[in-house]
């Protein structure tokens, strides 16, 4: 079992993130959607505050570096990304969603070359990038059917997109601030200030209140299963695979998920993944491989290393 450890942990962190898609798609069809990821960071937020509060001696943000950070984590990380994520999936099926936000790490190659002095785009990185755009753009044909309006296709799938591109931007610019705070406790404190921040954009939204929950069984089930399983549980498995795993091998993970997403949407929801969407995903994988080649190439002997040394 030891020897085979990061390998089950990176298949559990996959499965629970990717069939993630599928819980937000049944329990969108309960709550509204940025009350739905409120109420779900509610719940994970106090989960990961108790357990940062147990594992780490700063349980809080103390200065305004550290409180900065947290700003940035839980506006663009938490708030912005859940917001649009769970408005676009309400008509983007869990497999694309799940390809889409797949380019998460591929935005944030792009933006640290923007915004971090010692990175660079190189002529390869810049056409990995566009790979990316590409395989995003062949997703959303593969998802437009005939005589479908502009807003039940392209516009919910441009809204995923915005949840990547906000997760994107919020792990550089984090990266940017200046503050020592463990990682346990600012997941902790960004989930919380996030939950509130859709709780304050929820109220703003005219369609969005309480009294529009249907809390049925499977309205708690998916709001248990993203808080405790998606969120809570599966931080603390990429806590512990990150201290095994770099970043390359980390961000493998978002590959590995839309796999479960396209598995429990389609025996979960009947959501049927059409060739297109294949190719959809191939194109933004090969363009993840292309902007990381250098990374994977150099990391890879590691890789292998890690995941059947049980180290």
């Amino acid at each position: 079992m030891t020897r085979y450890r990061n390998v089950l942990l990176f298949v559990i962190l996959a499965a629970f993130w990717g069939s993630a898609f599928m819980a937000i798609r049944a329990g969108l069809e309960f709550i509204p959607p940025v009350l739905f990821a409120a109420i779900r960071y509610d719940v994970a937020g106090v989960l990961m505050l108790a357990y940062a509060i147990y594992v780490t001696d700063r349980w809080r943000p103390r200065t305004r570096g550290e409180w900065t950070l947290v700003l940035v984590g839980g506006a663009l990380m938490i708030a912005a990304y859940h917001s649009f994520l769970f408005i676009g999936e309400r008509r983007t099926p869990s497999a694309a969603a799940a390809i889409i936000v797949s380019l998460s790490p591929i935005l944030t190659s792009g933006f640290a070359r923007i915004f971090l002095p010692s990175e660079r785009l190189t002529p390869a990185g810049i056409a990995g990038l566009l790979l990316g755009f590409v395989g995003v753009a062949v997703l959303s044909l593969s998802n437009s059917g005939s005589g479908e309006s502009l807003t039940t296709t392209v516009i919910p799938q441009l809204l995923v997109f915005l949840a990547a591109f906000s997760f994107a931007l919020g792990s550089v610019l984090t990266q940017r601030i200046e503050a020592e705070l463990p990682i346990e406790t600012m997941e902790a404190w960004s989930m919380l200030l996030g939950a509130l921040m859709m709780h304050a954009i929820s109220v703003a939204r005219p369609s969005e209140s309480f009294s529009a929950i249907r809390w049925t069984p499977d309205a708690i089930a998916a709001i248990a299963y993203l808080s405790i399983f998606a969120s809570a549980i599966g931080f603390l498995i990429y806590f512990d695979l990150l201290d095994r795993l770099g970043a390359v091998e980390i961000n493998l993970v978002s590959y590995v998920a839309p796999l479960f997403a396209a598995l429990t949407g389609w025996y979960f929801l009947d959501e049927v993944v059409t060739p297109l969407t294949v190719v959809g995903f191939c194109i933004v994988f090969a363009g993840f491989c292309l902007l990381k080649r250098n990374a994977i190439s150099r990391e890879l002997p590691r890789i292998t290393g890690v995941f059947t040394s049980g180290r």
